[in-house]
């Protein structure tokens, strides 16, 4: 969402000055080459990369940050109108959670008016956040509010403070403009007037830690209250722990029932993880089989309703087959072959032999509802390939070296996964409390304890070296952005200047866009799959993961690098000249880069919460999705109810990577707090809106806030960096005789920035992002015993193993094989089994076409024998299917005579 902005024309890079370094020769390709790689990795220090454009870092000047502001003034002007026109029209766009089909995620429709939402927006409680997105969106939001109410007097008193400081009586030549508010612009005869910028920093740190040590304690308050609340603590969710790495030892139920049956209340069920073997393929390929189904049928209903309105359009007979009289001895299943030829009925084509999946134009070509392909397509479904239950016993699964452990109360829970389980190194190590099954990575369970060690050494091996070789592609795409200059000035590549020149134009103007564009996406599907690599084995984990990863990339490549390399290469020139004064040239100089940076809030504050709130591109796909992929109910379901989730491992570090640059220039450009208090600000309204109105987190992928620690770690980044830049302007200031002026001032930066490291210590050392319960231990602890641990002990794919439970003795058992229990409102709870091994067959979900036959007359067009009333082919078609064993429903969705379809309810076997 942050990673799209807008860029005027005055920010586009001017071509890369020659650095004429050596001489060129027609026998040294390679060195030139060389050459124009260094020259475009120095032309694409300023180029866009992830959610920062570094276009003209170096070269913005104060008409560029006002042209940016009016600029991106009218963006967010004629954005925020569009919106204020099409929200009330279309709410599955803007207010999907209001016309939700389910009534639980329903929320009350947005009462603002068409031109007073604003306010409306303004006045509604963020606080409710928590109640319908829970807390990792609502601590997400309350993180835009503490940076609110931090950067407010923040920017009051440095305005008030350091803008005068900077620009009343003191100048140095060439600060005109934005410039003469910038650190860089005290004299070297009013060196004293740097105690004015030492007093706020200081000011300005205590006053960050007071916020984030209140932030913190109301971000353990609300964890709690979280992890007690009676819903989320009667959950599976809250009462298990997963377990890896355990020895051959403790791989039975028995075992590790045993092992944890100290633990107040004991241990209600474990769940063994095994190895399937081809049961997840098989699992996958029968969801791939109800698909075609579903897509087939709906087809089937379609063209039998075209076929019917051709012949009434015509003045033919309708067929007598459309009718459902008492004595009529036809099948279900000829009623389709009636309705609609052979020729006209779906299809679809075998895999070749030696391919696990199906190509166009090859294969054997069948049609999918007839006789005989209705059977090979209910064996798919059946999901065993066509093997009996009765042969299933004889398919063993060995355990794998991890568990899931589920006991009777949820303080067992918190302190299974404290305590120390096992001498060995690494073995039971790796814990994780709050796992839900649909968080899980079923493939990462697997590994061995000591092969994950190695894979986290080497996935943060590959991280760093992604994070150093990013500038290759980088400056690949600067030679394509500058392949006309470059052909000038290289022989061996002249043959470029012989394409025409509209060519040329595409390929320097939109080509350089569009590879960035694409460089941008992947870095996060890399990451991700750097984090899957490593092992860890659930989703949330991996979110957590990556915002990590990502923010350090964020930090060094879209805000250091800009930073240090805009100073070093504006002081370039004068350095060449005099070596000598590079200390003072760089303290000069470093603070330019703060006027890109003010584009750069200014962008994302304006353009980038406009665009998001009119969303015209999330406008667009619905309806394209709905016409090309809208084909059955339950595609339709998805597009238009569909839940909408973010990515908190690429949301977060946008945000913090604000912070970072707000920070770490609120000293050295005052100018930027108001600017970044205006940002916050609307984000905080803009993502206020998303989580009431638009934003569906399910709660099974909620962590309790514990992207929010890492978020405030993010802010002591932002600390370090300011107090460090800082204390080297400070080290290298020198006064008129050429003297160090500011040394005292530079010590007592290094006192402020140990400061930090040690409130950053006691902080995190005293409020633990993961508060234990304060349930008391209750004293009925069982005794450990001896378990059965059988070390090649194989599980037979029949009733589950489950634990005794003395508070279940009296219930009925029967369900043990496929779930864990029955919920309150009698819907299967599977608990932590496999969804190959646990789930049922998904019911086929066909469109009720019943009232269009029931109208197939009533015009008059055409005439029906026999009387009664019209039978629709979708009941039929669920007639047929549960003959041969396939669950169907035509529940919740109908199609018109016109084959438009249309869903009021959701699916029936929606989890």
């Amino acid at each position: 969402m942050l990673g799209v902005v807008r860029l005027p024309r005055v920010f586009h890079c001017p071509p890369a000055p020659h650095i004429p370094f050596c001489p060129s020769s027609p026998r040294q390709p390679c060195r030139r080459l060389f050459l124009s790689v260094f020259e475009a990795l120095v032309h694409f220090a300023h180029v866009s990369r992830s959610s920062v454009s570094q276009q003209g870092a170096t070269s913005a000047t104060t008409t560029t940050f006002l042209t940016a502001l009016v600029f991106n003034g009218a963006v967010f002007a004629a954005e925020i109108i569009a919106f204020t026109l099409l929200r009330p029209y279309f709410k599955p766009i803007y207010e999907p959670r209001t016309v939700h089909l389910i009534e639980n995620q329903r929320v009350k429709s947005f009462d603002g008016g068409l031109f007073s939402w604003p306010i409306a927006l303004f006045k509604a409680d963020y606080r409710d956040i928590e109640r319908v997105n829970g807390p990792d969106a609502y601590l997400f939001v309350r993180f835009l509010r503490m940076m609110i109410r931090v950067l407010l007097p923040i920017w009051i008193i440095s305005w008030a403070v350091l803008l005068p400081l900077t620009s009343v009586n003191n100048s140095v030549a060439g600060k005109t403009g934005l410039d003469r508010f910038t650190f860089g612009n005290v004299s070297p005869y009013n060196q004293p007037r740097y105690a004015g910028h030492l007093v706020c920093a200081y000011l300005f740190t205590f006053w960050i830690y007071w916020n984030i040590r209140r932030e913190m304690s109301h971000f353990v308050t609300v964890r709690q209250l979280y992890l007690v609340d009676s819903k989320h603590s009667r959950s599976s969710q809250a009462n298990t722990i997963l377990v890896t790495g355990i020895p051959a030892k403790f791989q039975s139920e028995q075992a590790l029932a045993q092992l944890y049956s100290h633990l107040p209340g004991g241990v209600k069920k474990v769940w063994l993880n095994r190895n399937l073997k081809d049961l997840p393929a098989v699992y996958n390929r029968r969801l791939s089989a109800c698909n075609k189904l579903e897509s087939a049928e709906t087809n089937l209903i379609r063209t039998a309703l075209k076929i019917r309105n051709k012949k009434l359009k015509g003045g033919e007979k309708v067929d007598d087959a459309y009718n459902d009289n008492p004595d009529q001895a036809e099948r279900d299943i000829a009623l389709a072959e009636k309705l609609v030829p052979k020729d006209k009925r779906p299809t679809h084509r075998l895999p070749p032999s030696f391919l696990p999946f199906s190509l166009p134009f090859v294969g054997e070509k069948l049609v999918m509802l007839s006789q005989n392909n209705r059977t090979r397509l209910q064996q798919m479904i059946d999901g065993n390939g066509g093997t009996s239950h009765e042969d299933l016993p004889v398919q063993t699964y060995p355990p794998l070296s991890s568990a899931f452990i589920t006991f009777k109360k949820q303080i067992a829970a918190h302190m299974a996964h404290r305590m120390l389980t096992h001498h060995d190194p690494y073995r039971m190590a790796d814990r994780y409390l709050e796992v839900s099954p649909q968080d899980v990575i079923w493939g990462n369970l697997a590994m061995n304890p000591y092969e994950k060690r190695v894979r986290k050494v080497i996935s943060y091996a590959a991280t760093a070296a992604l994070i150093i070789f990013w500038a290759i592609p980088v400056a690949f795409v600067g030679i394509v952005s500058n392949i006309q200059g470059l052909c000038v000035r290289e022989s061996w590549l002249a043959w470029l200047c012989k394409i025409p020149s509209p060519v040329i134009g595409i390929i320097q103007g939109i080509l350089p866009a569009v590879l960035l564009a694409v460089l941008n996406m992947l870095l996060p599907i890399v990451l991700r799959m750097l984090g899957s690599f490593e092992g860890i084995p659930t989703r949330t984990g991996l979110e957590l993961s990556l915002m990590t990863r990502f923010f350090i990339f964020q930090v060094i490549h879209s805000f250091l690098i800009v930073t240090l390399s805009s100073g070093i290469i504006a002081a370039l020139p004068s350095i060449l000249k005099n070596p000598s004064s590079i200390a003072t040239l760089l303290a000069s100089y470093l603070p330019q880069a703060s006027t890109f940076f003010l584009t750069y809030i200014v962008l994302q504050g304006l353009s980038g919460v406009a665009g998001s709130f009119l969303s015209i591109v999330q406008l667009v796909l619905y309806y394209v999705k709905l016409v090309l992929l809208g084909s059955t109910p339950r595609s339709i379901y998805n597009i238009k109810f569909g839940p909408r989730t973010v990515a908190w491992g690429t949301l977060f570090p946008s945000i913090t990577l604000l912070t970072v640059v707000t920070f770490g220039y609120s000293i050295i450009s005052p100018i930027i707090n108001g600017l970044s208090v205006a940002a916050f600000f609307l984000f905080y309204l803009l993502y206020k809106y998303l989580f009431l109105y638009q934003y569906t987190q399910p709660p099974q992928l909620d962590t309790g806030g514990l992207f929010f620690p890492r978020a405030i770690q993010h802010v002591f980044v932002g600390l370090y960096v300011q107090q460090v830049c800082l204390c080297a302007l400070f080290f290298l200031a020198q006064n008129a005789s050429g003297k160090q002026a500011a040394v005292p001032e530079g010590a007592l930066m290094v006192v402020l920035i140990l400061l930090t490291c040690g409130f950053l210590a006691v902080n995190y050392r005293r409020q633990d992002s993961r508060p234990i319960l304060t349930e008391p231990v209750s004293g009925d602890a069982h005794a450990s015993t001896s378990a059965d641990a059988s070390n090649g002990k194989q599980w037979k794919a029949t009733k589950g193993d489950a634990v005794p439970d003395p508070d279940r003795e009296g219930e009925e058992q029967e369900l043990d094989d496929y779930y864990f229990q029955k919920l309150a409102d009698g819907a299967p709870d599977y608990g932590f089994a496999h969804p190959a091994v646990s789930r049922p067959q998904r019911v086929v979900w066909i469109p009720d076409d019943s009232d269009a036959w029931a109208n197939a007359g009533d015009d008059g067009a055409a005439e029906v024998e026999g009387g009664g009333r019209r039978r629709g082919l979708g009941p039929a078609e669920v007639e047929v299917n549960s003959s041969q064993g396939i669950s169907a429903t035509t529940e919740g969705t109908k199609m018109d005579s016109k084959g438009h379809l249309e869903v009021f309810e959701a699916p029936v076997d929606v989890e």
